[in-house]
């Protein structure tokens, strides 16, 4: 069995990107919220994790088709900004759908945040299985 490691700087290479996407979706999303996501997780908000979780796994989902079809980087980039619209805009419905969503996650409401998370990861699916190549 011989192991090629020819596909490792493409690997690298995107994974990276990837990586980088995630991290540039996180920020941005936690300065549009009201919350600040971070400092709740750290103090133990159950709710503040669950609707970052979620909204990080709903990035995720389309970010991972767009890397698998991605013909070059500056394609994947694009298909994420798609992707990070589109759960920018779920968050925006979660807000409309949810009164006082952000207030219900600063006082750890469950509910409100699983809610948030499944919008999120719901939309995020949709995204990832519309893109087509």
């Amino acid at each position: 069995m011989t192991i090629s490691m020819a596909g490792l700087p493409a690997f690298l290479i995107y994974f990276c990107v990837g990586f980088a996407l995630i991290a540039g979706f996180a920020a941005i999303y936690m300065r549009i919220t009201p919350h600040d996501e971070i400092a709740l997780i750290r103090s133990g908000n159950l709710s503040a994790a669950i609707a970052f979780g979620g909204n990080l796994i709903g990035f995720s989902v389309p970010l991972e088709k767009a890397i698998e079809q991605a013909a070059t980087i500056p394609d994947l980039v694009i298909w994420a900004v798609i992707a990070m619209a589109v759960q920018f805009g779920a968050y925006g419905f979660a807000r409309i759908a949810i009164p006082d969503l952000s207030r219900k996650i600063e006082e750890d409401r469950i509910p409100s945040a699983a809610m948030l998370a499944v919008i999120a990861v719901l939309s995020g699916t949709l995204a990832g299985a519309s893109m087509t190549e």
